[in-house]
């Protein structure tokens, strides 16, 4: 079976069981067809392959075809933008500019496919209400993910016509005729689609395994389960160790490149290494490395984590060492791609929910406008007092655009959050709001470094919770998610205020956020508490991969070594090595725990079989210490042996 490829639609052959559902996607290169089209199914249904072959047919049909892999866009307007006009080879400032392709193009129209629009969460509002009102005649949207679309979208995105496609799985007929496509006799495929829940990827998983195991039964289970099983079956099939080692490797990160491969398997050269990953009939190519399928992986990384976790830990550890070193001096262009793999290693729900949703949103958060004024004066008089309420208003009169509200599903103001960046706020309104004079205050005392910027979090508030968490909040955080992601590199504080901070104290303590004690303010008699997160010199690409750190173990600002360019890192510092140090270090760190003999590092860094006393390792060791100053520690000695290197939690230097 051939390597999927995601990143290059226009397969040949037929799709099965799916003609209903093409004839839909069809009706967009109609003149009277809808402008948005929303695909939406579980993971593993078959969704980017339906697109594939919608695209294949509808460029044979004369019609042009841009596909956007929504994993690979940074979720911002401008990131949208620069992938759209990547994929058209023209440079698009603006959605209008698509008009320039339509110029002497007679029906079938332009058609923008977008894969894993999940991955576009924080980028949800500015599609429905930017760009789709902006698209020019002809031109249609596409757009194919795990959920259904958000509430905001049911009611047709500013007059334009939406349809919604849900995509289930394969009746039993065709999953039987592509499981016998497959190579299973009429009886086998029978018994075996039952099992399988109609599911492509499920299909094409049990044709790479089960026909060397004729008395294997499948369990009647559910989707999971038969997955976890199939994944088993497929790892044991592969005979090779190191490949073996390679595809869970892969499975613990968003996706596998070769600077990953060397961190995780310093032993193996990373192009072989890379080579062989590519070869697994369960692997995709992407634009900029491989990957497996969302289900495969989860499956495999359950596996990992299960028998070894000790094992999975390592690779994730590795991998952000890797991540963090390729993230120093990236182009925005490339920054967003190891931004996302460093995403991908956050558990911390709050971070991992704004990026990466497991679930479709109820509410929404968009742009306030002048009819949301009753609404937002209702809410503040339900939650402020007199003081805080005329503070807020008067940022409402001076700043509207300053404020987002969150809607329900029928549209109706459920909450509102008022944020924004004091050196584009009036001097006078920051003067008289006691909150934000108290903030600018802080900034005087600590000044922001020169082209560097700061968000103010004026306030968020619910219709019925005000500031306590609920879905209103949670709303607000994910529309805050989006700011950072505009903002950033520039961003490099956030403030925020609240009146009862006790809710909020374990999650804002594990983000980052400290109090501001000698800069509280204190409204109609109530203390409130402030506080700010420093993203750090590197913003919010930085922060994210201290969060990371955090998780693994592992500090933000720890040494690490950059194996490709034989240095030590530093927050944004590089510290030169010589061969023999970056060997003895190399080695050290690959056997991390382990007493490690003078003896091997002569034979494994020198190339020596001598056996004697040699000082040779233990100035090689002195440099290093010289060079990794407080962090020295980490080079233990061991008395009548040799060294070992021992991780720390206080910013030791790491495995690599």
């Amino acid at each position: 079976m051939a390597s999927l490829e995601r990143s290059s639609p226009g397969p040949t052959g037929t799709l099965a069981g799916r003609a209903v559902e093409l004839g839909q996607l069809a009706t967009l290169l109609d003149e009277t067809g809808p402008t948005v089209m929303w695909v939406h199914g579980v993971a593993g249904i078959g969704k980017s392959a339906l697109l594939s072959h919608f695209v294949h047919d509808a460029e044979r049909a004369g019609a042009r075809c841009l596909f956007l892999d929504g994993w690979e866009v940074e979720p911002t307007p401008e990131g949208f933008l620069a992938a759209l006009g990547e994929a058209a080879q023209i440079r698009l400032d603006a959605p209008q500019q698509l008009a320039e392709l339509m110029e002497g193009r007679a029906h079938p129209p332009l058609v923008i496919a977008v894969d894993a629009v999940e991955a576009l969460r924080l980028l949800d509002t500015w599609l429905r209400s930017s760009l789709v009102p902006q698209l020019p005649d002809g031109v249609r949207l596409l757009l194919s993910g795990r959920h259904r679309p958000a509430t905001g979208w049911l009611g047709g995105p500013s007059g334009r016509e939406l349809r919604v496609l849900p995509l289930g799985p394969l009746g039993m007929p065709e999953a039987v005729r592509l499981l016998e496509s497959r190579g299973f006799p009429g009886t086998q495929a029978t018994a075996l689609a039952r099992r399988l829940h109609g599911t492509p990827l499920a299909i094409q998983l049990a044709a790479a395994t089960l026909p060397a195991r004729p008395d294997f039964r499948l369990p009647d289970a559910s989707l999971q389960h038969i997955m976890d099983e199939l994944s088993d079956l497929y790892l044991a099939d592969i005979t090779d160790p190191l490949q073996r080692r390679l595809l869970e490797g892969a499975s613990v990160v968003r996706r596998v490149t070769e600077p990953l491969l060397q961190a995780m398997f310093p032993e193996a050269s990373p192009a072989d290494a890379y080579t062989r990953l590519r070869t697994l009939d369960l692997v995709e190519a992407l634009p900029d490395g491989l990957g497996l399928h969302e289900v495969v992986r989860e499956a495999l990384e359950r596996r990992l984590l299960a028998r070894d976790p000790q094992r999975h830990g390592r690779y994730r550890r590795c991998a952000w060492q890797a991540l963090v070193a390729q993230t120093t001096g990236s182009g925005r262009s490339e920054l967003w791609r190891y931004t996302a793999d460093l995403l991908y290693l956050v558990e911390n729900p709050v971070v991992r929910e704004a990026f990466f949703p497991s679930s479709r949103p109820e509410l929404v958060a968009e742009p306030a406008h002048p009819d949301d004024a009753t609404a937002l004066r209702d809410i503040l008089h339900r939650h402020e007092g007199p003081e805080g309420a005329r503070a807020l208003w008067r940022w409402w009169q001076a700043m509207p655009e300053a404020f987002f509200v969150v809607r329900d599903a029928d549209g109706q103001c459920q909450g509102f959050c008022c944020r924004f960046d004091p050196q584009q706020a009036p001097p006078d309104c920051l003067a008289e709001d006691p909150v934000t004079a108290a903030w600018c205050q802080a900034l005087k005392a600590s000044p922001l470094p020169e082209g560097q910027r700061a968000l103010f979090v004026r306030r968020w508030l619910g219709h019925d919770d005000g500031e306590r968490p609920g879905e209103v909040q949670a709303a607000c955080w994910l529309a805050l998610k989006r700011d950072y992601m505009e903002m950033r590199p520039a961003l490099r504080r956030v403030y925020l205020v609240l009146a009862d901070l006790a809710p909020y104290a374990a999650v804002a303590e594990r983000l980052g956020f400290q109090p501001l004690p000698h800069h509280g303010v204190t409204l109609e008699g109530r203390e409130h508490s402030t506080a700010v997160l420093d993203f750090g010199p590197r913003s919010v690409d930085g922060w994210l991969a201290r969060l990371a750190a955090a998780e693994l173990g592992l500090q933000g600002d720890a040494v690490w070594l950059d194996r490709q360019a034989h240095e030590l890192i530093h927050h944004d510092r590089r510290l030169a090595l010589t061969p023999l140090e970056f060997g003895v270090l190399a080695c050290l760190t690959d056997h991390e725990g382990e007493a490690v003999s003078r003896e091997r590092l002569l034979k494994e860094v020198w190339g020596s079989d001598y056996t004697g006393w040699s000082n040779k390792v233990d100035a090689v060791v002195v440099g290093l210490r010289r060079k990794l100053g407080e962090e020295a520690g980490c080079l233990e000695t061991v008395t009548g042996v040799g060294y070992r290197y021992r991780r720390a939690g206080n910013g030791q230097a790491e495995r690599a």
